[in-house]
């Protein structure tokens, strides 16, 4: 190990031991599609041992109202708009080629518009909270060049559920521990300098929580891209090009809008990826070709994320 990741490593051990005791009972999820960001960062993939610290900040804007695989009359969906912006911190350490580990903190921020219970008014709330804290493990020890990994966590309730204004569906947090399943596979063909990777990740509800259990989800990422441009100093850029799969179950509970919750989306998301020495900087933008949801629901015309990441 070398003496350089030893300071890195203990703050991240400490840091886990903290939060493990501190919400080992809990977790959150959205109900807004959220969790399609967590796949299709090619940037985080692990290629060695070593500890890669990011940033990643990602926008969501619901608006349009849609029913089965088309849009819908406004005046069917008593919610009007959400706006979500999430910021997320993390740290990923590669204790050897085999094991390693990933921390992220988020942060929400959320724009929610609904119709009042009582008159024909729309309400408008706006509240920004701690998200949901995750905690997971990652195996690379299938084979020499890790371009495969399967990867095992949880997410934890550390984001708000109790915000008055806010529909369950609709809360920062949801209060139900989740368990992650996931899993990649880097590939490489042959002498075209093109790559690419495929990567899913399955978040399982393990326990309902004031009347209310979020539906099971899983997303999906296939990316292929080129060796990229070489810009010189260090610099190169590659154009990523993505398909990203969102399917989740429905919400139950006594407090959940069964009916109204569970979808499936398959979005396009053209991406770029500018490497400087050992910073990654990403961005791309996520577009719906394809949205099925069960009742009425607001769905975003487009959706997209920023990443910054460091390897040490």
């Amino acid at each position: 190990m070398s003496s350089s990741h030893l300071p890195a490593r203990a703050a991240l051990g400490a840091l886990l031991l903290g939060l493990t005791f501190a919400w080992s009972s809990a977790a959150q999820a959205c109900a807004c599609g959220c969790g399609v960001f967590d796949v299709g960062t090619s940037a985080l993939l692990p290629s060695g041992s070593n500890v890669t610290m990011f940033m990643q900040a990602s926008y969501l804007d619901q608006d349009t109202n849609w029913s089965g695989s088309s849009s819908a009359p406004k005046a069917n969906n008593d919610d009007k708009h959400i706006r979500s912006e999430f910021y997320d911190v993390g740290i990923q350490d590669m204790f050897n080629r085999d094991w390693g580990v990933m921390l992220e903190l988020p942060y929400t921020q959320r724009h929610f518009a609904t119709l009042d219970d009582d008159s024909p008014n729309v309400n408008d709330f706006n509240h920004g909270s701690i998200g949901d804290i995750r905690i997971s493990g990652m195996y690379t020890g299938f084979s020499e060049d890790m371009s495969t990994g399967v990867t095992f966590g949880l997410k934890l309730a550390t984001g708000d559920w109790r915000y008055t204004g806010f529909d369950r569906d609709t809360s920062i947090g949801t209060g139900t521990t989740d368990l992650l399943l996931g899993g990649y596979h880097q590939m490489y063909f042959g002498q075209s300098n093109w790559s690419g990777y495929l990567q899913t990740q399955l978040d399982q509800p393990l326990n309902s929580r004031a009347g209310y259990r979020p539906g099971t989800e899983l997303d999906s990422a296939f990316g292929v891209y080129p060796i990229g441009w070489n810009m010189g100093n260090g610099m190169r850029l590659t154009p990523i090009m993505q398909a990203l799969v969102s399917l989740r179950a429905r919400d139950s509970g006594a407090e959940s809008d069964a009916p109204n919750s569970g979808y499936q989306r398959l979005l396009l998301a053209p991406a770029l990826e500018l490497r400087i020495h050992h910073v990654r900087l990403y961005a791309d933008v996520e577009k719906p070709v394809f949205q099925h949801v069960n009742g009425n629901q607001l769905v975003p015309q487009w959706q997209g994320k920023l990443t910054a990441s460091l390897s040490l």
